[in-house]
């Protein structure tokens, strides 16, 4: 059964930020990453009846992973984000009554448009839509007093086929999402960072942080019970092979099945490069578990030549999935044209484009031409309302684990106040337990417990505190960069 079509109209925008350190450097790609900085936004909006309401969402200021142009600095990056912000809420701000999907998919090109004359990528450009998008949602379920699962079931946000999506013309989208069926729990996909130690003997004296938890990838397996992993590559082949060997060790002695996945995150140069990487896997005696739980590989060529070449050569050992490339709703469809089977989910990107990317796996799969399936993926999406909202979709796409890594590389809530994480504790008493005097992710037998994002909102009825946070700083890009 379908809810009415709510028509909507943004009243206001408030955007903040908070800064956070990792516990734990985390290198992937071409960054190793101490701290960042997490965006929140609250976003009022009012129906057509005249009620009113607030929503919210979060999400990290990832530098180098939108836009890894080595002449850009960390800085600049998260400035191209804020203008990626700026640019939909002055959008959304002045649009008429439209419904939240309509929001979204009116202002979709437009805003590609208004971010590439601004030299911003589409993956950048889609930052802005991808936040508020969420707030957006979350305010209209918060007055209707829906969950997310329901309110997407039902078809609240007023999802139909649209011109940005042509492939997907005449596309029944109410009887889709009806069909969907979230769990209550979910596989936590651990990922292992290329400064990550295995053992404790990768650990210099001194070096330890000790503030009881797991810091080796041996601790982590005996602490969380994870059976999921995503595995980082750099690129470079030798060092690759070493480092694979060195986990497998510890992988090898986990009793029953395992799953894994390689990821590239851009650092392999072409078809052959990373072809070589998976032959040369395939024949090392020590890497053969790991290479029979290999379920998939993700984005491990550069963008720019990723979707220009066929991925068969690969693709013929173990199915492929883009996740950079995926900068915008035609990605997915270029890349399955190369021999790509799979893309990514991540509510940075837009849950919208998540739900879209899942109706075409289905209509590929069903018409015979393979399996075609979508991963969950991860933006160090932190304790609160970035992680659930994260969860909330990724449960709805039917995906059965997801990476997780802001409970390993933060601690906790980070830099939030106490008392936040305190009511999150209390509203999500199965995602969450105190330890050690902290509010942290809890994962037993390498699962998280979500039922309780069946509430109220986007994942979550809690008001994040925002009265002690700065507000966003307007964006300075693109004046201060110089090529």
């Amino acid at each position: 059964m379908n809810s009415p079509t709510t028509r909507l109209k943004v009243c206001s925008v408030e955007m903040f930020e908070q800064p956070f350190r990792l516990r734990l450097p985390f290198r992937f790609g071409v960054i190793t990453v101490t701290e960042g900085v997490q965006v929140i936004a609250r976003v009022r909006i009012r129906c057509e009846d005249g009620r009113e309401g607030v929503g919210f969402a979060a999400e990290a200021l990832g530098a180098k992973w939108f836009d890894k142009n080595p002449a850009l600095s960390d800085a600049q990056n998260q400035h191209q984000l804020r203008r990626a912000i700026e640019l939909c809420v002055q959008a959304y701000q002045a649009a008429p009554w439209m419904s939240a999907f309509d929001l979204h998919a009116e202002h979709y090109a437009p805003l590609l448009a208004a971010g590439a004359g601004q030299g911003l990528v589409a993956l950048v450009a889609s930052y802005g839509p991808a936040l508020l998008d969420r707030a957006v949602l979350d305010a209209l379920c918060r007055i209707q007093g829906m969950s997310f699962w329901d309110a997407m079931r039902t078809n609240l946000p007023g999802m139909r086929a649209h011109a940005i999506v042509p492939d997907l013309a005449g596309f029944a989208f109410g009887p889709f999402l009806h069909s969907l069926s979230p769990a209550h729990s979910i596989h936590a996909r651990h990922t292992v960072g290329l400064a990550d130690p295995i053992v404790a003997g990768d650990q210099g004296d001194g070096s330890r942080v000790n503030d009881g938890l797991p810091e080796t990838l041996q601790e982590v397996v005996a602490c969380y019970g994870n059976r999921h992993f995503k595995l980082k590559v750099s690129g470079q082949l030798d060092a690759d092979l070493a480092r694979l060997g060195r986990i497998a060790s510890v992988l090898d002695a986990i009793e029953g099945p395992i799953d894994i996945s390689l990821d590239g995150n851009e650092q392999y140069e072409d078809v052959a490069s990373i072809t070589e990487l998976w032959t040369r896997m395939a024949s090392t005696p020590a890497l053969h578990k790991l290479c029979s739980a290999t379920r998939f590989i993700e984005q491990p060529i550069k963008r720019q030549a990723a979707l220009t070449h066929s991925i068969a050569a690969l693709a013929c050992h173990r199915p492929v999935i883009i996740d950079e490339s995926d900068g915008d709703l035609e990605a997915f469809p270029r890349a399955r044209a190369l021999g790509y089977r799979g893309v990514s989910s991540k509510a940075c990107k837009g849950f919208y484009k998540s739900l879209i990317n899942l109706a075409r796996c289905q209509r590929w799969s069903a018409e015979g031409a393979g399996h075609f399936f979508m991963s969950g993926e991860d933006l160090t999406t932190q304790a609160g309302v970035s992680v659930q909202q994260d969860l909330a979709l990724a449960s709805l796409l039917g995906i059965t684990h997801v990476e997780r890594n802001a409970h390993h590389f933060i601690d906790g809530f980070g830099g939030r106040p106490l008392h936040e994480a305190q009511a999150f504790l209390q509203a999500h008493p199965d995602l969450y337990h105190l330890q050690d005097g902290r509010v942290r992710l809890r994962i037993r037998d390498g699962l998280l417990a979500i039922g309780s994002l069946q509430c109220a909102g986007f994942g979550t009825a809690v008001t994040p505190d925002l009265s002690g946070t700065a507000a966003m700083p307007a964006a300075d890009w693109p004046a201060n960069f110089t090529a």
